[in-house]
């Protein structure tokens, strides 16, 4: 794929190469399509070539990305073929990168891949995902210690929990002590010792 620019300033016949290519897969049950190389061609002849990595995308989609570019700041997917080439001397950089090589109906792009691995969109719903969990997780804390409160309640509540009266001790209260003539008496209820009258 070839995008001619023409003459620029001093550039004569300026063009941007693309070398594409498809390939089958089996794993995934559909054919790709791979950017291999990225040359430049100016004065008829080439004069920069990079290597491009990670740009790849289903045929029948088309591969975007807001910025491939040969710099580290982008992450740099466009490498300079060797070490030695005279592509080290160059800085290309193309912002809201689109492409697709094979499968092209009516002129337009297919569904676009995407390069970035975190999306806005995707970001925000980790973001709303993890804020939903810890709402969560705070609602089963406190539904946990309402029931061990309920317990507690059921437990001082209950009628197990206060000392039973037998009905016997409620009508004999009291009981007379042969003393020696004089008359006394003894209150059974343990709970306030023995009085003696």
């Amino acid at each position: 794929l070839s995008l001619k620019f023409g003459d620029i300033d001093n550039l004569k016949g300026l063009v941007i190469r693309f070398l594409l290519t498809t390939s089958y897969y089996q794993l995934s049950v559909q054919s790709w399509f791979s950017l291999h190389r990225l040359q430049l061609l100016y004065n008829h002849s080439v004069q920069a070539t990079f290597n491009a990595t990670r740009i790849h995308a289903p045929a029948s989609y088309s591969y975007h990305c807001e910025h491939v570019s040969s710099l580290q700041r982008y992450d740099a997917l466009l490498i300079p073929s060797s070490a030695n080439d005279i592509s080290k001397l160059w800085e290309v950089t193309f912002i809201d990168f689109q492409i697709q090589g094979f499968n092209i109906q009516e002129g337009h792009f297919a569904y676009a891949k995407d390069c970035a691995s975190f999306s806005p969109a995707i970001l925000m719903g980790l973001v709303m995902s993890l804020i939903l969990l810890l709402v969560l997780a705070y609602a089963l804390h406190m539904l946990i210690h309402l029931k061990s409160l309920d317990r507690h309640y059921e437990c001082k509540a209950s009628p197990a929990y206060f000392a039973q009266m037998k009905d016997s001790d409620m009508g004999d209260e009291k009981e007379p002590l042969r003393n020696s003539g004089i008359e006394s008496y003894e209150l059974r209820n343990q709970q306030f010792g023995k009085i003696y009258i």
